[in-house]
């Protein structure tokens, strides 16, 4: 029997099961990897008291990675929602002390409905312990502006010159997507030589909640299964884009991307990649 290929991620719980840890591993189950996961925060506001992030212990952190990494071990994994500074420090530690050959970095900070993700006095760490030893990372155009002390980013050459000044943080590639902008959803992807643009068409809707998650799951789960980083961000975002076509809601609330459009429409959106 072929084993399907391993992906962990370290992120938050979303109870609405559009982002974090849920969208990680609906992705991952369809896309054939084999999903496991360590909740960093359960993410979900209290009715009375409005506060909106909970956080886990450290020693459940560690008992939670250790007890994946014993009984299945993994090939890549991803980060995403980590919040306090303390939770940084002991994710980078446990994926320096492993194997794990992959490792993705998506620096969460702030949610759909604009819900604080990170910690201020956490950016530093962020990007010294994590950005630093990521393979790609994944910012949205508020999280790259935030890593860049703030910049406006309002233009794809803003975006170029973004993904090249964040790759001196260190990691091998930087993919800065630009989903918020206006017209077709370009991201620009930088290896420290080449820009590169990946461009699909822009769906008119709301229920994107989750987008940004699925799309680096997506990008982890194709990595771990032997595509070279470009080719896996082409993959992930015709994924995405489909699932944002095909996204629903059940309220009057912003509602998740369909993950399994994909598989269930039999489509995947052509993207247009052109060296910059």
């Amino acid at each position: 029997m072929n084993l399907p290929a391993r992906a962990t991620t370290i992120a938050g719980s979303a109870a609405g099961g559009s982002a974090g840890i849920q969208a990680d591993l609906k992705t991952f189950q369809e896309l054939d990897v084999y999903g496991m996961s360590v909740v960093t925060a359960i993410v979900s506001r209290h009715p009375e008291t409005d506060k909106n992030v909970h956080l886990q212990t450290i020693e459940a952190i560690e008992a939670q990675f250790a007890t994946a990494m014993r009984q299945v071990g993994t090939d890549a994994l991803k980060t995403g929602m980590l919040f306090s500074k303390e939770i940084i420090e002991k994710a980078a530690d446990l994926i320096a002390s492993s194997d794990v050959g992959i490792k993705v970095v998506d620096p969460v900070m702030v949610g759909k409905l604009d819900s604080k993700l990170l910690a201020d006095d956490a950016i530093d760490v962020l990007k010294e312990r994590l950005v630093s030893m990521a393979d790609i990372i994944t910012p949205n155009l508020p999280e790259a502006s935030y890593l860049l002390g703030g910049r406006a980013l309002l233009s794809v050459d803003d975006m170029k010159q973004a993904a090249i000044d964040l790759y001196q943080l260190g990691p091998q590639y930087v993919l800065v997507k630009g989903g918020r902008l206006k017209g077709e959803a370009v991201d620009v992807l930088y290896d420290g030589e080449t820009l590169t643009a990946f461009e699909a068409p822009r769906i008119d809707t709301e229920n994107t909640s989750g987008a940004g998650c699925s799309y680096s799951a997506a990008i982890t789960a194709y990595m771990a299964q032997g595509s070279a980083v470009p080719e896996a961000v082409r993959l992930a975002k015709s994924f995405v884009t489909t699932a944002i076509e095909y996204g629903f809601t059940y309220t009057d609330m912003v509602g998740p991307t369909y993950h399994a459009a994909q598989r269930m429409k039999g489509e995947a959106h052509n993207i247009k990649v052109e060296k910059l």
